[in-house]
């Protein structure tokens, strides 16, 4: 199979000891410097005693919550140069660095695409990723999927969750997808907390190191390999949920 990882998203997590989700607002984040100060808001932000949510028009969510907080951004037409998140999430360390950090994740998304004739996004799950057995055949509908593999990398742990979905188009057609999301979990052993800092933000700085071993890992061991998947009969089409 020739295909390739389109990369949706990245999310950077950063876990935290009694953080204060209520300072999370719009002024507080440009007024320290976060986030420009003509950026416009999306929706109006959420305010919950145990968590807060801000969210941009240029597809930029940051949320807090009592033990994180977390940092997205969709990015399938950006290059890497033009990533935002890890220096808004350095900015974010640097501000409150009294905060007691304990940890950071690296997240991605992305997704194949298959063609609907003989549905083999569920192909390459069942009969490429899957032995076939009779745990397939249960219920009343297809058997629907999910994998998570898990990997040791230098520096991090590395969790590949791998599903079968559908990505609804604008004319609202649904074209059947294979999602490839990966976390990369970086343990962090410093005990003073000014030097768990500095090696959270490093890891948030080399966030590209993550993004080309996830790249590495779908496209040359999981999309080009040599095996093959397996076509068989047409299957009722996957759940058309809305995915992205």
């Amino acid at each position: 199979m020739s295909q390739s990882l389109n990369i949706q998203e990245i999310a950077i997590a950063i876990a935290a000891k009694q953080h204060n989700p209520t300072i999370l607002t719009p002024d507080f984040l440009k007024y320290s410097g976060i986030v420009p100060s003509d950026w416009e808001l999306a929706q109006p932000p959420i305010f919950t005693d145990s968590a807060a949510q801000v969210v941009f028009q240029n597809s930029i969510n940051i949320t807090a919550q009592v033990n994180r907080i977390i940092f997205t951004e969709v990015i399938a037409t950006k290059e890497a140069t033009d990533v935002e998140i890890p220096a808004l999430a350095r900015k974010y360390l640097e501000t409150l660095a009294q905060v007691d950090y304990l940890g950071v994740s690296i997240n991605f998304r992305g997704h194949v695409f298959f063609e609907q004739p003989n549905n083999t996004a569920r192909n390459y799950i069942l009969a490429t990723l899957l032995n076939p057995g009779p745990w397939h055949e249960f219920g009343t509908a297809p058997m629907q999927a999910a994998m998570r593999f898990g990997y040791t990398l230098e520096g991090a742990q590395l969790s590949l969750d791998i599903n079968e979905g559908g990505l609804q188009l604008p004319d609202n057609t649904v074209r059947p997808i294979v999602l490839f999301t990966a976390s990369f979990n970086h343990a962090i052993v410093q005990e003073e907390q000014s030097q768990r800092l500095a090696v959270i933000s490093q890891i948030i700085s080399n966030w590209r190191t993550d993004l080309e071993a996830y790249t590495e890992l779908v496209d040359t061991k999981f999309l080009n390999s040599p095996y093959q998947i397996n076509l068989a009969p047409n299957q009722s089409i996957i759940p058309t949920a809305r995915i992205f």
